[in-house]
């Protein structure tokens, strides 16, 4: 056969924003060979009739480090036609690592990116100690997808600090140049940047303060210079400016921007990018934080912003990490039941009388990762009801506060509480309720419009592998071709040639991946067969299907005809096909191949 597979009669979509061509791709031994005509046998021919070709989707921002080591499948990114994950974001990770810190990276993974511990501690391989140990042992297990690693603050800092790194304790220069000389060695192994956090909002499961959260700004900016002489390699930050503490410190806005700016700037020119949300107790922010990038874009300094395509927001149900009813006494005499018999508790009148006279307990503070945000909006529960909503089997992320589960109170004549309770015991107790947190507090999307609009905006944030018992938003990308290009009703679209650039070479070129993120010839065959006018999200579910039985949210999709990895079917028809061309990304050899 001349082919390993054809993709025949397909609109073609080439992922740089050009209209689409009614034409034919070939694949042999893994890359794109042919795109037109074609002609020529193949040993397995798609009938893309009817349908949409595009290049692999790329997710920017993913947290899939412990998961990957264990699971081969990569759900639910793979569902939702993205063939390459960024792994590492926002400075947490599994690398570098002595034996002795492991339980201290795994309380702290759990606590910022709500992925179970014992999970973790029983899935984890931990047959690696450094950052090219990590990444080798990784490419020598089968997975479906491709992914790049990032070197990752937290891990980092520990391994050259020891007990000094989680203490609030300021690196030395020696610990500096050290941090330096690992973060090159991973760089030069094919890791694909460095990322860092600094939210307040994000602590371990013993409440402590990650480790990088107050790094220094000469302590980034040596980390930085590792990047010297290379040319690749991306920087990522997250950074809520000190949110919870301006109230004592007074604004700091100004400068914790100042600090990534020297940050960026010590990276010998390296793009960098920086999460974009609006916050519901800083509405106006995400201006600022555009005013500021593009004064520094128009200072030379290569910045993008990641947004996201919908509210970010948390799950809110019996199964789910958090909801309304945890901190309350009578629940917290229950909690440790299974779903069924707590259900069966509180279907009890008298059960249900006793929890709604009770006032919750405080959930933050010393010892829990919950910010203090989650006893303020508790405290505002009708607030918090407004902008609360059934999903629905076709879900629903941008309704009106007439939808809302406060207009659900008023209408029964109930008080807001008992609204959420009664909700939330409905389908056996497996009801979820969706609150966005973030990129909701207009209650609409017009403000996200505005941010993915921006030059400087890049598609990311969906967390992929992280926050399992909230967040599912692993499927933006199916959100972002559907919701964005076809079903909107509330105001402006974006046109699907536009909508697949954004997920594909966009994201490519930023990260020097440039064997993909395209429809040419010579190119990765990373594709996605797409029957875009069946496309649609499936409602977000539990499932028990971690190590040691923990439980994670996932989202299917329908219309996803094939999804393409190095030319191998690993979904058709929007089930798994069991097959794992996926491969780590050494990014240092793909700059390579486009020097020579």
């Amino acid at each position: 056969m001349q082919f390993d597979l054809k993709i025949i009669n397909g609109a073609v979509f080439d992922g740089e924003g050009n209209d689409p061509v009614q034409c034919n791709v070939a694949v042999k031994d893994g890359l794109i060979v042919a795109v037109g005509e074609c002609a020529g046998e193949a040993a397995q021919v798609i009938d893309a009739a009817g349908k949409i070709v595009t290049p692999g989707f790329i997710d920017l921002h993913t947290h899939y480090d412990g998961q990957v080591s264990w699971d081969a499948d990569l759900q639910p990114s793979i569902n939702h036609g993205v063939s390459t994950v960024v792994m590492g974001s926002c400075g947490v990770g599994f690398a570098p690592v002595r034996a002795t810190d492991r339980d201290r990276l795994i309380r702290l993974m759990e606590g910022v990116e709500d992925i179970p511990g014992t999970a973790l501690a029983e899935g984890i391989t931990w047959d690696w100690e450094t950052l090219p140990e990590y990444m080798d042992a990784l490419d020598a297990k089968p997975h479906s997808i491709d992914f790049a690693v990032q070197v990752t603050h937290d891990p980092l800092r520990v391994y050259v600090m020891g007990e000094r790194a989680v203490f609030d304790e300021e690196a030395t220069e020696s610990d500096i140049a050290e941090m330096r000389r690992l973060t090159r060695e991973a760089l030069d192994a094919g890791a694909i940047g460095f990322s860092t956090g600094r939210s307040d909002v994000h602590r371990s499961a013993d409440g402590d303060w990650t480790p990088s959260s107050e790094a220094s700004s000469g302590e980034l900016a040596g980390i930085a210079s590792a990047f010297d002489g290379l040319s690749h390699g991306v920087l990522q930050a997250v950074n809520d400016f000190n949110l919870e503490r301006v109230a004592d410190d007074g604004d700091r806005f100004d400068e914790e921007f100042d600090l990534l700016e020297t940050f960026a700037r010590a990276a010998n020119g390296r793009p960098f990018s920086l999460s974009l949300m609006q916050r519901d107790f800083a509405p106006d922010q995400w201006l600022r934080i555009i005013k500021r990038a593009e004064q520094a874009a128009e200072q030379g300094l290569n910045m993008r912003l990641q947004t996201a395509p919908r509210g970010i927001g948390v799950t809110v149900g019996l199964q789910c990490t958090f909801h309304p009813f945890i901190g309350f006494p009578s629940y917290k005499r229950i909690c440790h039941l299974p779903l069924a018999e707590r259900v069966e508790q509180m279907r009890d009148p008298a059960f249900k009388a006793q929890l709604l006279s009770e006032k919750s307990e405080p959930m933050a503070g010393d010892g829990t990762p919950v910010p203090p945000i989650a006893d303020a909006l508790l405290a505002a529960v009708d607030f918090v009801a407004s902008k609360t909503f059934r999903l629905g089997e076709n879900p629903d992320y941008e309704q009106t506060e007439e939808t809302s589960v406060l207009q659900m109170a008023k209408d029964r004549r109930v008080p807001t509480l008992e609204m959420i309770y009664d909700l939330m015991l409905e389908n056996d107790g497996r009801e979820l309720l969706y609150f966005p947190i973030y990129n909701y507090t207009e209650m609409n999307y017009d403000n996200v419009y505005t941010m993915m609009q921006h030059p400087l905006s890049i598609m990311g944030l969906s967390d992929g592998g992280a926050h399992v018992g909230t967040v599912c938003d692993s499927s933006f990308p199916t959100y972002l071709l559907s919701y964005w290009t076809r079903d909107r009703q509330r105001g402006s679209k974006l046109e699907l040639k536009d909508a697949v650039r954004r997920l594909t070479s966009d994201i490519a070129d930023y990260c020097g991946m440039g064997d993909r993120g395209r429809i040419r010839v010579g190119l990765k065959a990373n594709l996605n067969v797409i029957d875009i006018e069946r496309l649609r999200l499936h409602a977000p579910h539990m499932v028990q299907d971690l190590p040691a039985g923990g439980q994670r949210l996932l989202q299917e999709a329908s219309g996803y005809r094939a999804v393409i990895v190095a030319g191998e079917v690993v979904l058709e028809n929007d089930q798994l096909t069991g097959a794992y061309p996926g491969r780590l990304v050494r990014v240092n050899q793909l700059a390579e191949r486009a020097a020579a």
